[in-house]
């Protein structure tokens, strides 16, 4: 199997971590259901899934996708949830 690393894989393992760390600060300091739903969310940008779709389905998900994704769901994250209030809120403290 050949094992190499390239700027898609890159950005998803990025966006993959990033969006199980904002999972493990829902859990804790919010609820339980956006977290897990953060989680599912990290698990699709994961590389590994996206192998394992185009060896199953036959498509991938482009990083175009991924990146307008992200975005959308880091503004939401910080816009409307209640992690968003608490970053406002710890923003104006400090």
């Amino acid at each position: 199997m050949d094992k190499t690393i390239n700027i898609s894989s890159i950005f998803s393992w990025v966006f993959a971590f990033t969006l199980f760390v904002i999972g493990v600060i829902n859990v804790v300091l919010i609820h339980p259901v956006p977290g897990i739903a953060y989680f599912v969310l990290a698990f699709i940008y994961a590389p590994p899934t996206n192998q394992l779709l185009q060896s199953r389905f036959g498509f991938s998900i482009p990083l175009a996708v991924k990146v307008i994704l992200f975005v959308a769901i880091v503004m939401f994250t910080l816009g409307v949830s209640d992690l968003g209030d608490m970053v406002d809120d710890w923003v104006i403290r400090s």
